[in-house]
């Protein structure tokens, strides 16, 4: 009833919330990914999106789905690694960018590490911008991070809103700069959210500064300014701030995997490791 293929194209589509986007993702023709969701909601005989001309969303039998066609997809593909012998090994280095710190993506490395207790995962946490950059030097075999303004490269993992986020209740006045609470260059929502109000003409000046995301959500807490973020990265303790306070609409943001130079003893685990986090992306910036 749920082939792993047509829950694969579930998945991606769920990520993306585009059938065009997903058919990028796996190499397909928009009517095979058409095709292979309304297979997998006639076996299910639920709806699992609502979808216009304009937008594609989650039905709730849908998001039901997400839980279920991970555990499906995990479970198959460690049959297949058990029943063929396949075991990889080796040293992965992996750039995950500072937005997926509070998010599930400790659990997705905790089950790769399960699923390959022989690769030797070397994990750095850093800003995108300097990820990109890093990632260009050769320091790492896959990154996961936003994707630059003018970039095309990279997979999409989704496509989310930026939003200006600050403390409950948080006011900025019209006639006064805005106070920005901002990761150091080259941090790609820094650059976004300056470049949007210099477009608006409204002033602002810098309250905090912090190459840590954590930094940056205390000092949001306390209310010392408002912050560029992913809407669907909100931390607790802080809301969307943007639409009373006039400030400019941020635009939207990719979230994308990008391979290294391929080293031959990195290839397999780093496309293992991309294929892991595709499947739970939804995880990453549901918290579900």
């Amino acid at each position: 009833m749920y082939e792993p293929t047509h829950l694969r194209t579930f998945l991606a589509v769920a990520q993306t919330l585009s059938f065009t986007q997903a058919a990028r993702r796996l190499g397909l023709r928009q009517s095979t990914v058409s095709q292979h969701v309304r297979r997998l909601e006639e076996g299910a005989g639920r709806r699992l999106f609502v979808r216009d001309t304009h937008r594609v969303a989650l039905t709730e039998d849908g998001e039901a789905m997400l839980g279920f066609a991970r555990t499906i997809l995990a479970a198959h593909e460690r049959a297949t690694a058990y029943f063929t012998g396949t075991r990889l090994r080796g040293r992965l280095r992996f750039g995950a960018s500072e937005d997926f710190v509070l998010t599930r993506l400790p659990e997705i490395l905790e089950a790769f590490r399960r699923d390959h207790p022989e690769v030797d995962l070397e994990l750095t946490v850093e800003l995108s911008g300097i990820l990109h950059r890093q990632l260009e030097s050769g320091r790492h075999d896959l990154v996961l991070a936003k994707r630059r303004a003018d970039d095309t490269h990279g997979e999409l993992v989704w496509r989310d809103s930026l939003e200006w986020i600050g403390a409950p209740g948080l006011r900025v006045a019209s006639d006064r700069p805005v106070p920005l609470i901002l990761f150091p260059a080259p941090a790609i929502t820094r650059a976004r959210a300056l470049a949007v109000l210099e477009m608006q003409g409204r002033a602002w000046r810098i309250a905090c500064t912090s190459g840590s995301l954590s930094g940056l959500v205390a000092a949001a807490r306390a209310g010392l300014g408002v912050m560029a973020h992913t809407r669907g990265l909100i931390p607790p303790g802080l809301e969307a701030v943007g639409a009373r306070s006039g400030l400019p609409d941020l635009g939207e943001v990719d979230f994308v995997l990008l391979h290294g130079r391929r080293r031959a003893a990195a290839r397999e685990a780093a496309d293992a490791l991309a294929g892991a986090i595709l499947a739970g992306a939804d995880r990453l910036h549901r918290g579900g």
